[in-house]
């Protein structure tokens, strides 16, 4: 994440977009389409199962090319992350990383 977050600055995404990643529901930075995927991605991330009405709220933004795209991104970076944790690779100090706190998941 750190590292994305750091290319994500150079392709100009603002510090203020970062920071509001931890409440993108309610954060005036994203669209309905955006927040859409940002959903899709937390609960991949989160749990094994994805509810029916997320998946029909992701449809209604993205065509099944670009779902199939966010969901292989997606789970790439839940890979990595896993990977990271699993050897014990630390953040190399890119940039801050705010910790995000736990949200219930949409049913």
């Amino acid at each position: 994440m750190e590292l994305n977050s750091a290319l994500s600055r150079a392709d100009g995404v603002s510090e203020a977009e970062l920071q509001a990643l931890a409440h993108y529901e309610n954060a005036p930075q994203f669209s309905d389409r955006e927040r859409a995927a940002l959903a899709y991605a937390e609960v991949i991330a989160r749990s094994n199962t994805l509810p029916q009405s997320l998946f029909s709220r992701v449809e209604k933004y993205f065509n099944q090319d670009e779902i199939v795209e966010l969901t292989a991104t997606i789970t790439w970076e839940v890979c990595a992350a896993k990977f990271n944790r699993a050897l014990e690779i630390e953040a190399q100090g890119i940039c801050a990383v705010p910790n995000f706190p736990a949200t219930s998941q949409e049913s």
